[in-house]
């Protein structure tokens, strides 16, 4: 069984920083592509950033120059730091990642989602 968890949400002013963290865990063989999307109330879920295993990373063109996505393949970890926030970036983010675990096929997991809310 393979889970992502993520952390690091909030609440925070405009202008200000988050850290997000996703974690994967479980029985994974390998590890691909690592994404964080968002979904604003209303909305459909955006992809936000991604990361290649090789470290190769692209975002959303809202976020770039703002945001940068990293990755700790030892930890099976994906982050996102969030700089200069703004309210419309208020929206619950989800990581997703491209796993084989053992005994089962490539696919896409996801994490339940973290809040971040950016308010004065």
């Amino acid at each position: 069984q393979v889970q992502l968890v993520e952390s690091g949400g909030g609440l925070v002013q405009p202008g200000g920083s988050l850290r997000l963290s996703c974690a994967a865990s479980g029985s994974i063989s390998s590890l691909y592509d690592m994404r964080w999307y968002r979904q604003a109330p209303g909305k459909q879920r955006v992809l936000v950033a991604d990361i290649s295993s090789d470290g190769t990373t692209n975002y959303a063109d809202p976020v770039k120059g703002r945001f940068t996505i990293s990755r700790d393949n030892a930890k099976k970890t994906v982050y996102l730091q969030m700089n200069s926030l703004k309210p419309e970036d208020t929206a619950v983010y989800y990581c997703s990642a491209d796993i084989v675990a053992y005994g089962l096929a490539y696919r896409a997991y996801w994490g339940q989602g973290t809040q971040v809310t950016v308010s004065s």
